[in-house]
């Protein structure tokens, strides 16, 4: 069956899909720009197309790579991005009409079967970064300094050289190629599919997950504990199946890290991240160190906000007592996040506008659409898709805020082309975070009632806390559950252990923590998807928060650096992006700037109830 062909207008009204007051016509996703519909002659010969030249370059390249000259090598390089441009957009296309609707089961089927032929047709690839990685070291220098040759690609084969020590056979290589589709990737699509079809009776009401997570920051106190026993009981239910997908992934991840000799479980992601193993530990140990000044004395600040004397799980993230529930419509939120972007640069805000115009989002919730927000870059040669489950909470304005500035991010690096274009993920989440700080700052700078304000700074202080604390104990959640996954099988209760472990430690004495919670790591996506990613966000966040001091203390200038570090997209290392600002993350105190900033939040609150 052919299915109608999107517009770029195409909207619908959320009242009818969620049963609250109505939020305007919120945007759907116009994919039309990569491809006219799912049967379209162009996206079967773009299939056809990729199947040919994967066995072209094959044919033309292999066992030759070291032999190219200068020139001759940047002509393959660039003969291989078009290749990945191509496969990229044709699994673009078809993973962004699935997380439409993860649970349509035609939808399901065009994304399996896309999946298996681009993995069978790129498989003679397989040896291109293995050949690569076997070329002398003189010889790859002499090649990469030529003029005529490839050198502004080095930095993306300077990460694929850090490979080499954990590089395995030509052979076992094709053969992870060829299984992945029914590896890893089919597990994750289990999870997928599982999350999206969950329904919870809250009180009679079926709700999906997103709706139900959503109740968790319900004004009403009833209705949070009702939400969370909801996600509770069915989590119960299902933790066996989501207990065997993780033992699964983890034990599929030991066995590759074996025979690829890594060091540690998050040796590969480090490395992908280009980033050194003690930075990211310096980030954990600051943020570690610091949870007693920051989650621990915030809760306990909020529990005393409360009237309660033990927090409860659904308190965590609950409105301010004097916090007025308030819905925001489409067009509010669109234009408190374009006038904050423009308060910093005009051109931030032009960056961010075709977003809204041109059917680049997909902001409302619907049945079997995936979970959570996200921004997907697609290609260069096309643009970003943004995803988002909004209902109206501040929050979700927030949660705009941060999707835009991953979208402006990937629009401004694309200049770098497609194999230099992605950012390491301790750097993508740079523009995103800071997209949310200046939306906060626009927001504050305009509150002059005390409550007002209060809640503003709370209602940060808590996104902080979940974007650094809370994913730095999810990074050790992570880093225990594979520990303990090396000595054996893992029970569920194995598992809820885990989980419950670094609860405590994290969020602190404030709370008491109910019976079912502990099988709520069930619902993380990071987990299951990219392993080990969480870090990121508090990489980012800290990142963020030291970049906003030093805008700050001398904002003359600022801009044009900040852009400059947004279009280098992958070409430059972390340090060397930074040092214009005079930053470095190398050093445990730069992370101790960023988490000070959270501190001062909470002093200023705290001074509020003197």
């Amino acid at each position: 069956m052919t299915l109608p062909r999107p517009q770029p207008s195409a909207v619908f009204d959320a009242e009818s899909l969620t049963g609250t007051a109505d939020l305007g016509m919120l945007p759907e996703w116009d994919l039309t720009d990569l491809y006219p519909a799912p049967d379209a002659p162009e996206l079967a010969a773009d299939m056809k197309r990729l199947e040919r030249d994967c066995a072209a370059f094959a044919a033309d390249y292999q066992g030759r790579l070291a032999d190219l000259t200068p020139a001759e090598m940047l002509e393959c390089v660039e003969r291989y991005q078009q290749i990945d441009i191509l496969a990229g957009r044709i699994m673009s296309y078809v993973g962004l009409r699935y997380y439409q609707n993860t649970t349509d089961a035609a939808r399901a089927k065009a994304m399996g079967d896309a999946q298996a032929r681009v993995t069978d047709a790129t498989t003679p690839l397989v040896f291109f970064s293995l050949e690569f990685n076997r070329i002398p070291d003189d010889v790859y220098e002499q090649m990469f300094s030529a003029p005529c040759g490839p050198s502004r690609y080095k930095p993306v084969f300077d990460r694929m050289r850090a490979m080499r020590p954990y590089q395995l056979s030509d052979e076992l290589e094709r053969f992870l190629h060829d299984n992945s589709v029914v590896g890893a990737a089919a597990w994750n699509r289990l999870f997928d599919e599982t999350t999206a079809a969950l329904t919870f009776d809250v009180n009679g009401e079926a709700l999906g997950l997103e709706a139900t997570l959503n109740l968790l920051t319900d004004h009403d106190r009833a209705r949070r504990e009702a939400g969370t026993r909801a996600l509770a009981a069915v989590f119960g239910e299902q933790v066996k199946l989501f207990s065997r997908i993780h033992n699964t992934l983890a034990k599929e991840k030991a066995v590759e890290d074996k025979w690829r000799k890594m060091p540690t479980p998050q040796t590969a992601r480090h490395l992908s991240n280009h980033v050194e193993p003690e930075v990211v530990q310096a980030l954990r140990n600051a943020v570690v160190a610091a949870y007693p000044r920051l989650s621990h004395r915030y809760y306990r600040l909020k529990a005393r906000w409360l009237g309660l004397d033990k927090l409860q799980v659904w308190d965590r993230n609950a409105p301010l007592p004097q916090e007025s529930p308030r819905l925001v419509g489409w067009d509010e939120a669109r234009a408190t996040v374009l006038d904050a972007y423009a308060g910093f640069d005009l051109e931030l805000a032009k960056l961010a506008e075709p977003f809204f115009d041109r059917g680049w989002i997909d902001a409302g919730v619907k049945p079997g659409k995936a979970p959570g927000a996200f921004a997907h870059p697609t290609v260069t040669t096309a643009h970003p898709y943004v995803l988002l489950n909004y209902l109206g909470k501040p929050r979700d304005v927030m949660t705009l805020a941060h999707e835009l500035g991953h979208g402006v991010h990937q629009r401004l690096a694309a200049g770098q082309g497609e194999l230099l274009a992605s950012t390491p993920l301790t750097l993508a989440e740079t523009a995103s975070v800071f997209g949310e700080m200046l939306t906060f700052r626009a927001l504050l700078a305009r509150t002059t009632d005390p409550a007002q304000r209060k809640a503003l700074l709370a209602g940060k202080v808590e996104d902080m806390i979940n974007t650094v604390v809370r994913q730095i104990a999810f990074y050790d959640f992570e880093c225990r559950l594979h520990a303990a996954r090396a000595e054996g099988e893992l029970t569920p209760d194995d598992i809820n252990a885990i989980w419950m472990g670094v609860q405590h430690e994290s969020l602190g004495d404030a709370f008491e923590f109910m019976q079912g919670y502990e099988t709520f790591w069930t619902y993380v996506p990071h987990f299951v998807h990219s392993p080990f990613y969480v870090y990121a966000y508090a990489f980012g966040d800290g990142l963020v928060n030291a970049l906003y001091a030093a805008y700050e203390a001398a904002p003359h200038g600022f801009q044009e650096k900040y852009f400059d570090m947004l279009r280098a997209g992958g070409s430059r290392h972390h340090s060397d992006l930074l040092a214009p600002f005079g930053l470095n993350a190398a050093d445990p105190a730069f992370w101790d700037k960023g988490l000070s900033m959270i501190e001062g939040f909470i002093d200023e609150l705290e001074a509020m109830e003197a």
